[in-house]
């Protein structure tokens, strides 16, 4: 079998509860999650959470033999004032035990108030690495909106010149949000790229349309293959978002979970 640190981003269960969320992922044979505390979308843990309950949550990821390897903690990173939220969101990643907190570099959700140039993105960035060195966290910027591919975020990642700041490649995203069809744009930043949203997608290039893995288009084996021969050992980390206006059910997500488990497992990988 492959190894290689396969997790569920917990914002599958986006308008379900975390304690519904660890349940799941864990009978679904999976051990290791990504943790949401996505301001405004889906706070599964957040910072503005109560100690008590943050301690439960950590408590049941043990009971169920669950590592939090990562977290999403988006906020704008190009706003000044959002980048008060996100220190605190790399201490909840710490407090959790994560080893990466993903984020968007514009806002994931909500409305943005704020863009800046490169430049000045690469001085707010750099100004969080005195906080990621404190925690042993990298810091993985996800391809999303109008930085929507992994060549537009490979400069900024360079000029900060450091190795806790590195792409989150996701791979229905860079369809979604750039119709990048395509591998080309992550043999090009192989270097780069420290983590992977590994998303399906399914009908036109910008209709929501995010289901279970190997139901969509998206070229699994031919990215895998990519990563194996570079010896780029980057997590992967399951997202579905179902069309627009989510899920169903709670048994829709959980057989969309058990869906993607057995194509992974068909592809040779581990859980």
């Amino acid at each position: 079998m492959k190894q290689r640190t396969i997790m569920v981003n917990t914002n599958c269960y986006h308008g379900y509860s975390i304690e519904e969320a660890i349940v799941s992922i864990a009978k679904a044979g999976f051990t290791a999650v990504e943790l949401t505390a996505t301001k405004g979308w889906t706070e599964h843990v957040f910072p503005t959470h109560t100690f008590s309950h943050l301690l439960k949550v950590k408590d049941l990821l043990a009971e169920y033999n669950l590592n939090a390897v990562g977290m999403s903690g988006h906020a704008n990173l190009m706003d000044p004032r959002r980048l008060a939220d996100f220190i605190q969101n790399i201490r909840l990643a710490h407090f959790f035990g994560c080893q990466y907190i993903v984020s968007s570099i514009g806002e994931a959700h909500l409305e943005d108030t704020k863009e800046v140039g490169d430049e000045e993105l690469v001085s707010h960035l750099r100004s969080l690495l005195p906080h990621l060195i404190e925690t042993n966290l990298t810091l993985v910027l996800e391809t999303h909106g109008e930085h929507g591919t992994a060549t537009r975020i490979a400069p900024i990642v360079k000029a900060v010149q450091s190795d806790r700041v590195k792409i989150c490649y996701d791979t229905a995203n860079v369809i979604y949000f750039a119709e990048v069809t395509g591998n080309e744009d992550l043999v090009a930043n192989l270097d780069e790229i420290g983590y992977l949203h590994i998303k399906d997608k399914a009908g036109k290039p910008k209709e929501w349309n995010f289901p279970a893995l190997g139901e969509g288009y998206v070229d699994f084996p031919g990215i895998f293959s990519i990563l194996d021969e570079a010896n780029n050992l980057a997590p992967l980390s399951i997202e579905i978002e179902f069309k627009e206006g989510g899920s169903s059910s709670l048994e829709e997500v959980d057989e969309a979970i058990q869906i993607s488990a057995a194509y992974l497992r068909s592809l040779g990988y581990e859980l």
